[in-house]
């Protein structure tokens, strides 16, 4: 997997997060010829309380079982908030494992049924952010939510995305962050070789991020959007796991002004949505998007 599949997954993120932190950040002079954007390799090391050789072994996977304290040493001087240097510390307790029976992502029939009752925008998506179902609400609020589309190529590669979301440089940061977070070590399952080869081949801003290594769930919270026909909407999300899939739902604050927007949206004719069956195994990778 381009940026994803590597023997040294330790020492790519390493270097990539040490090339994040400034000198200034570090209590460092910033002044002199630097040749590097972040921290040097024995500045680090300094700061850790560790010899540069031995970093640089890290750094290199020549040494692949740094002891907890120095981890911890360096997550401090890279600036890790908990999730990343819990990341850090799975990468060097990594071990080979056996490959993994790929299980087929499946919309469960009970749940083609909820999203056929529910007044609000809700779909199911996988791993890799590939739409499997949704209903008429959630193509109403975009129509890049259609089943056989994946949220984050549409975000990254559709132009309406950019005018769609009120924040689209923070969308694109987040979405790439939880792919990578979703990835682990899973780095030969083919829909995540697939994709994140084709985005690293068609979107520089795929690249940029995919490079820094950030590590951050794609949880709940809040998005303001800009809808074509009602206008701006503030909307809160939960993602909801059911079984190997997510359900994912958005609503407005009760009685909100985005709340009447979306009962409006509601009110007007939208086709039904396509996609599979509640018999059908989403199985196989979705269509790019038209």
């Amino acid at each position: 997997m381009s940026g994803a599949k590597t023997g040294n997954r330790l020492g790519d993120y390493l270097r990539a997060r040490r090339g994040l932190v400034t000198p200034a950040q570090a209590g460092l002079p910033s002044g002199g010829n630097r040749r590097v954007p972040g921290l040097r390799r024995e500045e680090v090391a300094l700061l850790a309380g560790i010899s540069p050789d031995y970093y640089l072994r890290l750094e290199r996977g020549r040494d692949k079982n740094p002891s907890p304290q120095v981890l911890d040493s360096l997550a401090r001087v890279l600036r890790l908030d908990d999730v990343e240097r819990t990341y850090l510390l799975g990468l060097a307790a990594a071990r080979p494992r056996a490959p993994r029976r790929k299980r087929p992502e499946h919309v469960p029939a009970r749940v083609h049924e909820l999203l056929a009752h529910l007044q609000l925008p809700a779909f199911v998506e996988g791993r890799a952010f590939d739409v499997l179902a949704a209903n008429r609400m959630a193509v109403a609020l975009s129509p890049r939510l259609r089943p056989g589309h994946n949220r984050l190529r549409s975000l990254l590669l559709d132009p309406e995305e950019q005018s769609f979301h009120q924040d689209w440089p923070k969308a694109t940061a987040d979405f790439v962050a939880a792919l990578r977070t979703t990835i682990g070590d899973d780095t030969d399952n083919p829909r995540f070789v697939e994709l994140v080869g084709e985005l690293a081949l068609a979107s520089q801003r795929f690249r940029t991020l995919w490079a820094r290594h950030d590590i951050r769930p794609l949880d709940g919270g809040t998005t303001t959007v800009h809808h074509p026909v009602v206008g701006e909407l503030r909307l809160h999300r939960d993602k909801l796991p059911v079984e190997d899939v997510i359900l994912v739902v958005y609503y407005p604050d009760k009685d909100s002004e985005s709340d009447e927007k979306l009962r409006l949206l509601a009110a007007l004719p939208h086709p039904e949505p396509t996609g599979t069956t509640p018999d059908t195994p989403a199985d196989a990778p979705p269509p790019a998007n038209p």
